[in-house]
C-alpha cells in the first residue's frame, strides 16, 4: 500500500474512475491512507465524523444497534465499497457502526476534500442528496426495527415517525392511518396490528380521536 502514490490507489477506486485529472490531483493531495486492525470501529452509530471511507483491502461489517445492545448486521463491505458520506451529507450522527471483520486499510477524504465534490449548497442537485440521505437513513431505521422489534416496539416506532407538536404541548397525528396500512408498514398482519392498537389504547399510550387523528403519549416511546 505505501509504495502506491495516492492518484494510483485512486485510480483503484470506482468511485474516484470518472474523475478528470485535475480533479484527481486535487482529491489525492487531501485523501489519507490508514490501516485499521481486525475488529476495530470505524464509525460509531450515534456519533459523527468528518471523513468518507473508502475501503481498499480487507472486509468490514455494517451494524445497527438498538437501546437494549440488540444487534443487526446491514451489510458487508468490500473493497470499493463506501461509507461516511450520509453524514457529510447531511451533518447527523451515523446511523450505524463499521466495524472491520480482518485487516482493514481505507481511504479517508475529509469533509473539505468532500464538498470539493458536491453541488453548490443551496443547488437542487444537492437537496436532492440531502433528500435521498434521508430516504437511507429510515431505511435503515425500517430493518433495525423489522430485525430487532417485536410488533409493539415496530408499532410504537412507525406512530411516533407519524407524529408531530400540534402547538398545544401534544404529539399528534393528524391524518388517519388504517390499521391494514400500518400493518404493511411494520410487516405484521392486520389482525395482529389491531390487537396491539386496541391493547395500546387501553393503556393510554394513544387516544384516537373522532376525526381519525390521533394523541400520541410522549411514554409510547418506552416500547420504540
Amino acid at each position: 500500500m505505501s509504495m502506491l502514490s495516492n492518484i494510483d490507489l485512486l485510480r483503484r477506486v470506482p468511485l474516484f474512475s470518472a474523475l478528470t485529472t485535475a480533479q484527481s490531483a486535487s482529491i489525492a493531495d487531501v485523501i489519507v491512507k490508514r490501516r485499521f486492525k481486525r475488529a476495530e470501529v470505524i464509525v460509531e452509530q450515534g456519533k459523527k465524523s468528518d471523513s468518507l471511507y473508502i475501503i481498499l483491502t480487507g472486509r468490514a461489517r455494517v451494524m445497527s444497534t438498538d437501546n437494549r445492545g440488540r444487534e443487526v448486521i446491514l451489510a458487508t463491505l468490500q473493497p470499493g465499497d463506501y461509507f461516511g458520506e450520509m453524514s457529510l451529507i447531511d451533518d447527523e450522527p451515523h446511523s450505524a457502526t463499521v466495524r472491520t471483520e480482518v485487516q482493514t486499510d481505507v481511504l479517508m477524504l475529509g469533509r473539505d476534500g468532500f464538498a470539493r465534490c458536491l453541488p453548490e449548497v443551496n443547488s437542487m442537485p444537492y437537496n436532492i442528496l440531502r433528500g435521498l440521505v434521508g430516504r437511507l437513513r429510515h431505511a435503515d431505521r425500517k430493518i433495525e426495527s423489522l430485525a430487532l422489534m417485536d410488533v409493539y416496539g415496530r408499532v410504537a416506532r412507525s406512530l411516533l415517525e407519524f407524529a408531530s407538536d400540534d402547538g398545544l404541548g401534544n404529539m399528534k397525528i393528524r391524518e388517519k392511518i388504517s390499521r391494514q396500512d400500518l400493518a404493511k408498514m411494520v410487516g405484521a398482519s392486520r389482525e395482529m396490528v389491531s390487537r396491539v392498537m386496541k391493547d395500546l389504547e387501553e393503556r393510554g399510550f394513544v387516544q384516537t380521536q373522532g376525526d381519525g387523528s390521533m394523541i400520541v403519549k410522549d411514554r409510547l416511546s418506552s416500547l420504540a
